[in-house]
């Protein structure tokens, strides 16, 4: 194989192939494993007693290695800080989502190299942290050039970009919210489109309503772009029903579901993107994991990095987090946190190792991904492989 590395002495490898997934092993769990990397791509997979030979080899003694994070739901394009807000719901202020004005105001002070130089600084802290893929939304500029101009530096970082316009109502349209969605649905939109592959609503009380965020996402869609939606954080509310409706990718939060829900999200195959580091951040109830996995919803885990609820980018927190306050196994909370949020992204090419998929791959300073969740908030990840290329990890590790 010219070109290639050969990755062995893998004590655990979590393939996530449906191949291998049998019983209790949700994870397609392969021990005393190897991987060929071509390129890009995963060229081989298997025992590393059978690996075939390869231009390079890596012995990476015993650890455990994991397809990479991928981070299906985060707020990356901000400028300013709200710590002072976070400090304030410790001390029992509830969360609002008003809060988001605040980010707008400073957001829209930036300029372009500001918002890309923190953009930048968050997605490397990501890579650092295992996330090889990231989706991020636009929604904190509120306006036809701040929409547009964010989608277009958050395009520098990921082709898996978000217009969210109608994440709260502009200030300036805060007397007349029904012009703001025709603004939204109309020329904000038409600037946007080009920069994103995707729309989001967040259908909440404080927010938007259920038949806005419809107006919002069917217009997405006559413009080409796939739907997401966030509902039921603060409340139940029909937008789960309307992201089963609608065949939406993935509506995210889901906080408060009720048996209706469940079903609708069962019976569309929406994603129910789980984000508890906004229950750690706000101190709101956590959402039963454990419930929609025994209902059949297909479930991702996701960071929801944003400057207000939740800043945090580490997946590995995540993970913990839905093991210990979910209900979700470590392998459950991995597969969520991989191929759960490849799913809600529409992707086939990542989270997974397996031949032809992209070649992301997490090496951790630990046997076993059940780590994660077992040494919570402990640095593990030793490497880290983008697209076949080593871009994290100790010179002794990678070729």
């Amino acid at each position: 194989m010219s070109g290639s590395t050969l990755l062995t002495g893998i004590g655990e490898l979590v393939t996530n192939d449906p191949d291998r997934v049998a019983g209790d092993d949700t994870a397609g769990l392969l021990h005393d494993a190897a991987v060929v990397i071509a390129g890009e791509r995963i060229a081989w997979v298997g025992p590393a007693a059978s690996a075939p030979d390869a231009d390079a080899r890596v012995d990476v003694a015993g650890r455990a290695v994991l397809p990479g994070f991928v981070d299906s739901h985060a707020h990356l394009m901000f400028a300013g800080d709200r710590a002072a807000e976070f400090a304030a719901r410790m001390a029992g202020t509830p969360y609002a989502a008003g809060g988001i004005r605040t980010t707008v105001a400073a957001t829209r002070a930036a300029t372009d190299e500001q918002l890309a130089a923190n953009a930048g600084r968050l997605v490397t802290e990501m890579l650092r942290q295992g996330t090889t893929t990231v989706e991020i939304k636009s929604g904190y500029g509120l306006s036809v050039r701040d929409e547009a101009r964010s989608l277009a530096i958050a395009r520098q970082f990921t082709p898996e970009t978000t217009f969210l316009g109608a994440h709260v109502v502009a200030p300036e349209y805060a007397d007349d919210p029904a012009a703001y969605v025709d603004l939204v649905t109309g020329p904000m939109l038409e600037a946007a489109a080009p920069h994103a592959r995707w729309i989001d609503a967040f259908c909440e009380r404080g927010a938007f309503d259920v038949d806005q965020a419809r107006a919002v996402l069917e217009a997405g869609a006559a413009a080409g772009l796939r739907g997401r939606l966030h509902a039921s954080q603060l409340g139940p509310g029909a937008g789960v029903l309307l992201a089963a409706e609608l065949g939406l990718a993935a509506v995210d939060h889901c906080t408060y579901l009720t048996d209706d829900d469940v079903h609708a999200l069962r019976e569309s195959g929406t994603v129910a993107t789980l984000l508890p580091g906004v229950e750690f951040s706000t101190r709101q109830p956590y959402p039963d994991g454990r419930a929609l996995l025994d209902a059949g919803v297909r479930v991702a885990i996701a960071s929801d990095c944003n400057p207000g609820s939740c800043f945090t980018s580490s997946m590995p927190f995540a993970i913990a987090l839905a093991v210990r306050e979910m209900g979700l196994t470590p392998a459950e909370a991995v597969r969520a946190a991989t191929l759960g949020g490849a799913r809600a992204l529409d992707r086939d090419d990542v989270g997974r190792v397996v031949p032809g998929a992209r070649a992301d791959l997490v090496l951790l300073d630990a046997p076993s991904h059940v780590h994660l969740a077992y040494r919570p908030g402990v640095p593990l990840v030793a490497g880290v492989w983008q697209a076949g290329r080593p871009v994290v990890g100790a010179a002794t590790l990678l070729p």
